[in-house]
């Protein structure tokens, strides 16, 4: 079994120390060889020799995606290019995608960061993985690939798309470990069963997913639909890809690989670190890397992180669950809205499926928020006294917890569009109206 034990068990005072070592040996590295971050510390006056505690990080100037990108492709690289083995990028949902470097050194943490997450949740050298994650400039899918195959593991490396085919060699080959987006196994778990495929005949017994967020509520449709355990990791690709952390057996918060990446909380709007324990945006210093290195980088993703022990033995912090974004958090009449709050309500509402889509619109210079809704059944749509009922009900359990009303549209089922990767829940068509 893959358990680095003396480093995921460190008492709370040797993992501060050896991050204090890092910290300050990367704070030298970025200064002697990254020029965007020679400028920045210079003109904040911070040194490595300055950085006597951890709360010293404090003075250091954060990173965001605008940096990376505005030093695109190469700018951020702290070793030549001979030195880099791999090239990934975001997907650049809006202008240049962030480009990050690895080095081989890179390539071996990262494969052992993941390796750790896979290993806390009893995947080892017997299981078979598929890996329904697009290869490509994307890091999900590599980057699980190699802390599998690390594992021991047999990797089946089919990507993305095809579900049928997907289904039918989840079958014939005797998938053990499925690896995708939560809402990619969702909607595999409904091809495989309109396959005619069931779950006795299937050898699931784990699913590692990531790459978007997953409600509790969506984790026990997926567990249902394939008879799995359902685990969630957390990365990106500025920091590393997937293995940044990732949930143990007990699914009690994700673990922090805490000797390769230093976590803080801050208030995403003064930009205040936060006191342990506090909800905010996470900021992640990159302690090992090579590549592109990255001081304290804004991620934009809402969590807490828990700094007790785990009862699995591991000392490493556990973030929560991600519970949003501050940058793609919603803003509807002033309420801050995040789609995982939505997702969490309709799972609880019997005869709805975890698919929806979210329309914003404005009129009037007032913004309004519909939720649409696919039925599990569409009989239901021939009732309408019953689908009234059902639509008030959701209507009403939004307006509870979102403090808003929404106009719930109720749609037959498969009229939401499916995706492969991460799904696209949210329509905007707010600047229509101002067009």
């Amino acid at each position: 079994m893959f358990f680095q034990k003396d480093i995921e068990t460190m008492s709370r005072q040797e993992l501060e120390a050896l991050q204090l070592q890092k910290l300050r040996h990367q704070v030298q590295y970025c200064m002697d060889n990254v020029p965007f971050y020679h400028e920045r510390l210079t003109k904040a006056g911070v040194t490595a020799d300055k950085i006597k505690t951890l709360s010293d990080i404090q003075y250091i100037p954060y990173t965001t995606k605008a940096d990376i990108r505005d030093n695109y492709p190469y700018g951020l690289f702290a070793v030549p290019m001979k030195k880099i083995v791999r090239i990934h990028a975001s997907s650049g949902t809006t202008g240049k995608p962030t480009v990050v470097g690895y080095t081989r050194h890179d390539i071996d943490i990262w494969s052992d960061t993941v390796a750790r997450f896979c290993a806390a949740v009893g995947v080892n050298e017997d299981d078979i993985a598929q890996i329904s994650f697009g290869y490509g400039l994307f890091t999900g899918a590599l980057g699980l690939h190699y802390g599998l195959e690390k594992l021991g593991c047999s990797v089946i490396p089919i990507s993305s798309g095809n579900t049928k085919k997907q289904a039918m060699i989840l079958k014939d080959f005797g998938t053990t470990v499925l690896i995708s987006t939560p809402s990619y196994a969702m909607y595999m778990s409904e091809v495989a069963h309109e396959c005619g495929i069931t779950n006795d005949e299937l050898k699931l017994r784990v699913g590692l997913f990531g790459s978007e967020g997953c409600t509790d509520a969506l984790r026990d449709k997926i567990e249902k639909g394939f008879g799995l355990f359902s685990t969630d990791n957390y990365g990106m690709s500025e920091l590393q890809g997937p293995g940044v952390s990732g949930e143990c057996e007990f699914r009690d918060g994700l673990h922090f690989a805490e000797d390769h990446f230093l976590p803080e909380v801050i208030n995403s709007e003064t930009g205040e670190v936060l006191p342990r324990g506090e909800k905010g945006e996470l900021v992640v210093t990159t302690l090992s890397k090579e590549g592109i290195p990255l001081l304290r980088y804004r991620t934009k993703d809402i969590t807490r992180i828990h700094y007790e022990k785990c009862r699995c033995g591991r000392t490493h912090a556990r973030m929560e669950k991600v519970q949003g974004r501050s940058d793609d958090m919603l803003k509807i009449r002033g309420v801050n809205v995040f789609p995982s709050q939505i997702e969490s309500v309709m799972a609880n509402i019997d005869g709805i499926s975890p698919h929806y889509e979210l329309i914003l619109t404005r009129k009037n210079y007032t913004d309004y928020l519909e939720v649409r809704i696919e039925i599990n059944d569409e009989r239901l749509l021939e009732n309408f006294a019953d689908l009234e009922r059902k639509q008030k009900e959701a209507v009403d359990k939004l307006k509870t917890v979102l403090g808003i009303q929404a106009k719930v549209t109720l749609v037959a089922p498969r009229t939401i569009a499916r995706y492969e990767g991460k799904a696209k829940r949210i329509i905007d068509k707010r600047s229509e109206a101002e067009a």
